[in-house]
């Protein structure tokens, strides 16, 4: 079965850290293959555990998700979505920050509808989402 679903970071953080009550149970329901996050996810994690390296507990739980989750590569797909979904949302005088852009980018180009809680997502009009969190 094809990846269905792109947890953005902030998604991924909640399952780690299983601060939101309901959101393990609920990517559970899926199988291990339909859920994935992008390589932007991953670097956004390790990122945070480079900025805290005292943060011993919350680390194994890092890796040990990175090791359970498919980690979808860059492609020059995604790129290609990246600059049209870009240039788009600035012609409307929006903008995302650049790594949700390039994640947003990401799932478009997967064919995947990207989990977030992040409104601004929503700005994307062609851009499938969900959020698990309510």
């Amino acid at each position: 079965m094809p990846v269905a679903y792109m947890l953005d970071t902030n998604i991924a953080s909640f399952v780690i850290k299983d601060s939101i009550p309901g959101l393990r149970t609920h990517v559970r329901r899926f199988r291990v293959n339909q859920i994935a996050v992008s390589v932007v996810t991953e670097a956004e994690l390790l990122y945070g555990l480079a900025r805290k390296p005292e943060a011993t507990r919350l680390k194994p739980r890092v890796l040990e998700f990175l090791n359970t989750v498919k980690i979808l590569p860059w492609t020059s797909d995604a790129a290609e979505h990246y600059a049209s979904t870009r240039a788009s949302l600035e012609r409307t005088g929006r903008s995302l920050d650049d790594l949700d852009m390039m994640i947003a980018a990401h799932a478009l180009a997967e064919d995947v509808i990207l989990v977030t809680n992040d409104a601004a997502f929503r700005w994307i009009g062609h851009l499938k989402t969900e959020d698990w969190t309510v």
